[in-house]
């Protein structure tokens, strides 16, 4: 019994003695930064002239996704335009939705990513799951310039 403990003790040595390398976590964008499909996605949305585009930085609060990208159309059609722009173009990029939900109905259409989700509403549904205050504790990412930036992604206000 003894031999059998210095024999596991010999074998895990070098393991732990020996140059051990770790391996450096993979970059996260920094602060300031958004992934680039997240980018895409705004973008697309922003070409089917969707309104009140905000993007929730989820990281640091939840574990099963990092970014909401939550957006509104004004009619069922158009909401399921902007959900079209956004598959269509990223699906382009490389970049399949996992999951999409709701398209019929087109009241809340959730497009699954993993690492983000899109959430393309109606004006009534939006308002009613209000999901800027259920997520209120996530960081609200400064949007850039452009189709989906300005006036209609950050000029949504809280009522």
């Amino acid at each position: 019994m003894n031999n059998n403990s210095t024999i596991k003790e010999q074998s895990l040595q070098p393991a732990i003695s020996g140059s051990l390398q770790l391996k450096p976590l993979p970059k996260e964008p920094a602060s300031g930064e958004i992934d680039e499909r997240v980018l895409t996605a705004i973008h697309a949305a922003g070409e089917k002239k969707a309104i009140d585009i905000v993007v929730l930085d989820l990281r640091e609060i939840a574990t099963f996704t990092d970014y909401f990208v939550i957006a509104s159309g004004t009619n069922e059609r158009q909401v399921q335009a902007i959900s079209d722009g956004v598959v269509d173009t990223l699906k382009k990029a490389g970049t399949p939705a996992a999951r999409v939900e709701g398209y019929k109905t087109a009241e809340w259409i959730l497009l699954d990513y993993g690492d983000f989700v899109v959430h393309v509403f109606d004006d009534k549904a939006r308002k009613f799951y209000d999901l800027e205050r259920l997520w209120r504790e996530s960081k609200r990412v400064e949007l850039p310039a452009g189709p989906a930036g300005g006036a209609n992604g950050s000029s949504r206000t809280e009522s």
